[in-house]
């Protein structure tokens, strides 16, 4: 099913909503005020709205129909992305925020989703996070499409995520190459403040494992970015017992495995970004042979 015909679906949902909300049986009409009322009446309405209150039936139900809508059509992710939509659309009263974007194994989607999840592990979201991923979309997706996916991803961030299924949907409909992707992408916010907040390396490595990644390439993408004692053998995944041989192997395989051209059909931004991950290997395979005086 395609976005157009999604997008369609909700949008028909919340209208049919939004039309039997909105009628109220004979039984249900409001007595006639008092005129002298009227402006006490107007006055505690505008208090009420100043706090955030809300005619029962007339708002709010939009994420509910979108949210059951996305369920349907594109898992949990598409079932958050629902609620975040039909969030928009109860705000704006209008579909000129809706997504444009397939929930179901669309990269975008999934970037959306996880990267609140990260965002969120050390319970607090950064300045400097949110920069990062408005810059990084804006530069993928170009800035009218960026600023309305960094939209979607504030109420995003207003979610419980099960990260378990979320991680899980983007395992079964990403190839392996983007899910490792995937994982430097999310390891850049948690670099955004210049510090690696455990609980967000966790959460990073809670997503990769229900994701499919293996132990092995976590913990070489991991290595890529929190520097420890053997970080270059970590990020060829090999120890250092390794012999000679083995090391170039290993480092054949890794540069195999995370070739930009792997990804390249996700955009520029992307291929650039597998560039830089592609160079940290050859710093890794070179720190090992100067260690090692290879030739």
């Amino acid at each position: 099913m395609g976005i157009g015909e999604i997008i369609v679906i909700v949008m028909i949902g919340v209208v049919v909503y939004a039309l039997f909300s909105m009628r109220k049986k004979p039984s249900e009409q409001e007595p006639p005020r008092d005129p002298a009322d009227a402006g006490n009446q107007g006055s505690q309405g505008r208090q009420d709205n100043s706090r955030g209150f809300r005619a029962p039936g007339r708002r709010g139900y939009a994420k509910w129909v979108g949210g059951g809508l996305g369920w349907v059509f594109g898992g949990p992710i598409g079932a958050i992305l629902g609620v975040a939509l039909g969030s928009m659309f109860d705000g704006a009263g209008t579909a000129q925020s809706a997504y444009r974007g397939t929930p179901r194994g669309d990269f975008a989607m999934s970037l959306l989703v996880l990267s609140a999840a990260v965002m969120k592990a050390d319970q607090r979201v950064l300045r400097s996070e949110l920069d990062f991923v408005r810059a990084f979309f804006i530069r993928q997706f170009g800035e009218e499409e960026g600023n309305r996916l960094i939209s979607m991803l504030q109420e995003i961030l207003k979610q419980d995520i099960n990260v378990q299924e979320v991680s899980m949907q983007v395992g079964r409909y990403t190839e392996y190459p983007v899910r490792l992707q995937l994982i430097n992408y999310l390891f850049g916010i948690a670099a955004a403040d210049g510090l690696y907040h455990p609980d967000e390396v966790d959460m990073i490595s809670t997503i990769a494992g229900y994701m499919g990644v293996s132990s092995a390439d976590f913990t070489s993408v991991k290595a890529m970015y929190v520097k420890s004692a053997g970080w270059a053998y970590d990020v060829l995944e090999i120890t250092s017992n390794a012999t000679n041989d083995e090391v170039k192997k290993a480092y054949r395989e890794m540069a195999k495995k995370h070739h930009p051209d792997k990804v390249a059909h996700l955009g520029e931004d992307i291929k650039k970004s597998a560039t830089e991950k592609f160079q940290k290997i050859n710093a890794a395979y070179e720190e090992i042979k100067k260690q090692r005086g290879m030739a």
